[in-house]
């Protein structure tokens, strides 16, 4: 049996003259016969509410005809009285891939993808509101296309899906045919209604087709119990698809009668006591809970409990790349006093510049993450696209191991075989004074965090000053670090900062962004230990190279003798910074354990080539 809609009517005409000049032409929508596309009002998309329902197209020689159904939302039933008043009349459809005609303005094909009610008045021919110009004989645009004549009420409809085609059907059964064909006094009797008005036939069929199953399926089985000769259909031989209504008044539940009258006794008690399911189960019925629907998943597919990962593209997306994994970087250090001009003296020996050359060679390596899952598993879960859902955990959790690799490594252990070996990825945090400049501040167990949070602020400033880099760098920090700098006040009371684009100007950066993975990072180095508070760098300066076939690829296998779906994602690249001076470390350590004693930050930015290691 069809559907029966709520309105129909004309979305658009074909042959009719817009007051720009184009014409919409005969099919020029017939791939859209017999799609559903959404119901929309007045084509707004900022709310799930504005969602009304679905229309049901037809193709027609003169234009297409839809069928409009309501969903029960809130906003659809005030549509939907509107309509059946009176009020509403007129339909748009959104429609993009027009393609048509310039000389003569014939529209000759497009898609529809949505039709909405809009509130205009009525006009006997179609606008078309262009969202894209055309541009040559032959254009290709999107537009909302209105029509406006009066949509009727519905009729019942079917559809077939062997033809495509919607046909109205003329006539529909009456109420009585489907629920009252037994006009005996018995019949009567078993439309007794409650003192709401309602029969026990129209609470049965208020229920949920799973509800009305397993109460026929109850009754039915408390009948066999019973020894009552209960008949079945050669084509359906279950309790299922009973009406259990359509017993007589002596039925008997557990050897006890249950009258029409009980029943409504039930329903009575129930709403005093607030609870149809404890009257149900005073009564003797067991199993009451297969009566009321189960739990519905909100989450589907499940969500990941993650940490925050806008970082992780913020890193990614700003560092350089370049189509090869093996990169040299090559410097000639001209700080040194030797490789200074001099002023010459008649008759002394001009002295030879001197400066040093350094260099070193960053290689590949191989970062992977590998999943597998049952096949009897994959063929089981219906309710979404678990290898699809598989197979973006895999990429977001690559994407920031990668990330946290760059900025301070990825925390394993050296001995460990998982360890993304940092000689490949060279980590900004960790990387040698040639390129990472330390910005060090010395602190006490007694100090508040308001004083550390001042340190740090100091500590950025003075050390900008040996910051080489290009452009404006970018402050990597935690959330601990940023709040206690914004919850720093003047003597009165009010903040010192009011957001953190103005403090992102005191510390002359582009921008801070926080990173999860950067808490309570810590490092040893000649027995004093350092605590990471920040990392300002441009990661412009930091090349992230990846031969051809090197770059991110997904691989799929299946084990045949464990029937195991396998999948791995792996990625062959190297990282390192390519400029000197180009980064900053912020790190605070207990004051008096640092090696130079200074209480004061102290940066360290000073190169000897003697002690440059290319590997750090």
């Amino acid at each position: 049996m069809g559907l029966k809609p709520d309105f129909q009517g004309w979305v658009t005409k074909a042959n009719v003259r817009c007051a720009d000049g184009r014409t919409i032409l005969p099919n020029a929508f017939k791939d859209d016969d017999g799609v559903t596309v959404p119901l929309m009002w007045g084509h707004q998309h900022d709310s799930p509410e504005n969602v009304l329902g679905h229309v049901l197209l037809e193709n027609r020689a003169d234009g297409v005809y839809g069928y409009g159904f309501f969903n029960n939302t809130e906003l659809a039933e005030t549509a939907k009285e509107l309509v059946h008043h009176g009020d509403i009349k007129s339909m748009s459809i959104y429609a993009n891939r027009l393609k048509q005609n310039k000389a003569t303005g014939a529209v000759h094909h497009g898609r529809i993808r949505e039709v909405s009610l809009v509130l205009a008045g009525a006009n006997p021919k179609a606008l078309i509101e262009n969202q894209i110009l055309a541009h040559g004989e032959e254009s290709e645009e999107e537009a909302v296309i209105r029509f406006f004549e009066p949509i009727e009420d519905g009729e019942e409809i079917s559809h077939s899906a062997e033809d495509h085609t919607t046909k109205v059907n003329e006539e529909e059964p009456k109420e009585d045919e489907l629920h009252h064909e037994d006009k005996s006094e018995e019949g009567d009797d078993k439309s007794m209604a409650d003192t709401n008005g309602k029969t026990i036939q129209d609470i049965y069929n208020e229920m949920t087709p799973e509800q009305q199953n397993v109460v026929a399926f109850m009754i039915g089985k408390a009948l066999e119990d019973a020894g009552v000769d209960i008949q079945h259909s050669e084509e359906d031989d279950d309790y299922m698809k009973h009406n259990v209504f359509d017993v007589d008044d002596d039925t008997m539940i557990g050897g006890e009668t249950l009258s029409h009258a009980e029943f409504m006794e039930i329903v009575d008690d129930a709403k005093h006591s607030g609870s149809l399911k404890q009257e149900f189960i005073a009564h003797g019925i067991e199993n009451i809970d297969y009566l009321f629907p189960e739990a519905k998943n909100l989450d589907n597919p499940p969500q990941w409990i993650k940490r925050p990962d806008t970082w992780v593209q913020e890193v990614l997306g700003k560092v350089h790349h370049t189509p090869f994994s093996r990169i040299k970087s090559m410097f000639a250090d001209i700080t040194a006093e030797e490789a200074r001009a001099k002023g010459y003296i008649k008759g002394k020996l001009k002295k030879e510049e001197v400066f040093t050359l350094l260099k070193r060679t960053t290689a590949p390596t191989t970062i992977y993450k590998k999943q597998k899952i049952d096949r009897d598993d994959v063929i089981d879960i219906t309710d979404f696209d678990v290898i699809a859902w598989i197979k973006t955990e895999m990429r977001f959790m690559l994407d920031e191991e990668i990330a946290r690799a760059i900025l301070i490594g990825d925390g394993r252990l050296a001995s460990s075989d998982d360890k993304i070996k940092e000689d490949c990825v060279r980590p900004v945090w960790k990387d040698h004074p040639l390129f990472t400049i330390r910005a060090r501040v010395g602190v006490t167990a007694t100090e508040t965090a308001d004083d550390k949070a001042k340190k740090f602020i100091r500590s950025c400033i003075k050390a900008r000053k040996n910051y080489r880099g290009s452009g404006n760098p970018v402050l990597y920090t935690t959330e601990d670090m940023l709040t206690d700098i914004l919850l720093l006040e003047d003597g009165i009371g009010r903040p010192l900062y009011d957001d953190v684009a103005k403090l992102a100007t005191t510390l002359r950066v582009s921008k801070i962004v926080t990173v999860p993975v950067m808490e309570g990072q810590k490092r040893t180095m000649s027995g004093v230990t350092y605590t990471l508070l920040g990392l300002i760098v441009n990661l412009a300066d930091y090349n992230v190279g990846a031969d051809k076939g090197g770059a991110v690829n997904m691989f799929d296998d299946f084990d045949i003798d464990y029937n195991k779906m396998k999948y791995l994602i792996e990625t062959r690249c190297s990282g390192a910074i390519v400029r000197p001076f180009s980064a900053i470390a912020i790190e605070s350590y207990v004051t008096g354990a640092d090696p130079e004693g200074d209480d004061d930050p102290e940066t360290d930015s000073g190169i000897e080539p003697d002690d440059y290691n290319p590997n750090p």
